[in-house]
């Protein structure tokens, strides 16, 4: 396995007895890393929303696949996926790789349970890049040091945040990680971005987020205005700030459509 960043080799210990966002994401797509206390986590979420949960969660995924096709086709050859979590084909650089096969993708994480299957990241195009950096999402200035070694932060990169900012409070400073990220790209650069919301099954939201905290898992609901401010000064892709499934949609859902995910792509001139 590659890598770049003095911590690749992590030694600590994957706790089992708490359920991670990462292993509860990965049962909700259908995945096998995790363990019976993610699942159950899991289960009483979708008990919750009556199964919205896992419909979301792939929602969010295919969202990924979209937008990054997308930018691709813009002429985009630059990724940067900060909260990469666990590998589920097909992967960003999958995407990326298919639409231009020298695309260069750097994949940010800093948990050993995305370390342990982060050799799956790193096959892409031999014609293009595929790197993963161990470092923490709180801590951009470290992250662009890092990918810096894989890509040009003069030329366009597509900054994807996807599922991540729901994990970070204003007061732990969500908007100063986002501006720091996104002053350091150049003109052609885009943020795509997917957070959770209460504007639309509040109670549900309530819910499940006082379950996740009862696992000490921290989770933010953000208003449709409260996303956008991570977006100002940048040009909304149409069609601006929507539901994940409504970004877009290759065709409709065909199990009801998530609304507790906003999804957005944007541009910096």
């Amino acid at each position: 396995m590659t890598g770049t960043g003095p911590d690749i080799q992590d030694n600590r210990e994957i706790d089992t007895t708490r359920p991670h966002p990462a292993r509860v994401y990965d049962w909700y797509l259908g995945g096998k890393d995790n363990y019976p206390v993610d699942e159950e986590l899991g289960r009483r979420i979708a008990s919750i929303d009556g199964g919205a949960a896992p419909r979301t969660a792939r929602a969010n995924r295919a969202f990924m696949r979209r937008t990054t096709r997308a930018l691709a086709h813009t002429g985009i050859r630059q990724f940067l996926d900060i909260g990469t979590g666990i590998p589920t084909e097909p992967n960003l650089h999958q995407i990326a790789q298919s639409v231009t096969p020298d695309a260069r993708v750097v994949y940010v994480d800093n948990d050993p349970i995305v370390l342990a299957h982060a050799n799956a990241l790193l096959r892409g195009t031999a014609q293009g890049v595929t790197e993963y950096v161990q470092a923490d999402a709180r801590d951009p200035r470290t992250i662009l040091e890092r990918a810096a070694g894989v890509l040009d932060f003069g030329r366009p990169v597509a900054l994807s945040l996807i599922a991540l900012l729901h994990f970070v409070a204003d007061d732990d400073g969500a908007h100063d990680l986002v501006a720091t990220l996104v002053d350091a790209l150049a003109p052609g650069s885009a943020l795509v971005l997917s957070a959770m919301t209460a504007d639309f099954e509040p109670e549900n939201v309530r819910q499940g987020i006082a379950a996740y905290a009862a696992g000490g898992v921290t989770l933010v609901a953000r208003s449709r205005a409260e996303v956008g401010a991570f977006f100002q000064g940048l040009e909304l892709l149409e069609p601006g700030i929507v539901p994940v499934a409504d970004w877009r949609p290759d065709e409709p859902p065909a199990d009801g459509a998530p609304v507790s995910l906003y999804g957005a792509a944007a541009l910096k001139h």
